[in-house]
């Protein structure tokens, strides 16, 4: 594998989503709303970075159907990448980890389900969207 393209502080919570995507940019600008010590770093899957990061944990890069989220250099996807940026908000957000509760298998079909259902139930863009100056300043990539 080769060395990501941008070196990044990995002290610093990591969303990889698709930027096509009109859910997944979503919930990057709602984090961006709530992470009041402006921790989270952000790059699209589409992005030569976040392609680099898809290939290195072995997500595909012709369907970005997943977040990837690195918290603490640890990866998690699917549902595990939305409480993972849940807890890392604080509470009340953290409450969000109950969802741990819900068997593995079970959390990846939800997961799952709605993934391959975004652009159907959400819409898809035609190009990344230019993100807001908030948001540029803490991208990647």
């Amino acid at each position: 594998m080769t060395s990501s393209p941008e070196p990044f502080d990995a002290s610093q919570p990591l969303i990889v989503f698709d930027g096509v995507c009109v859910l997944c940019s979503g919930f990057v600008r709602t984090v961006v709303g709530l992470d009041r010590k402006n921790r989270f770093r952000f790059a699209t899957a589409q992005s030569p970075f976040g392609e680099e990061l898809f290939q290195r944990y072995g997500l595909r890069t012709d369907s970005y159907e997943t977040n990837l989220v690195l918290v603490g250099g640890a990866p998690f996807i699917r549902l595990d990448s939305f409480i993972a940026v849940m807890a890392e908000l604080g509470w009340p957000w953290r409450a969000a980890k109950a969802l741990l509760l819900i068997p593995r298998p079970l959390r990846d079909w939800l997961y799952e389900r709605i993934a391959k259902n975004r652009y159907a139930m959400f819409g898809r863009k035609d190009s990344c969207e230019i993100p807001s100056a908030a948001i540029r300043a803490r991208v990647i990539g």
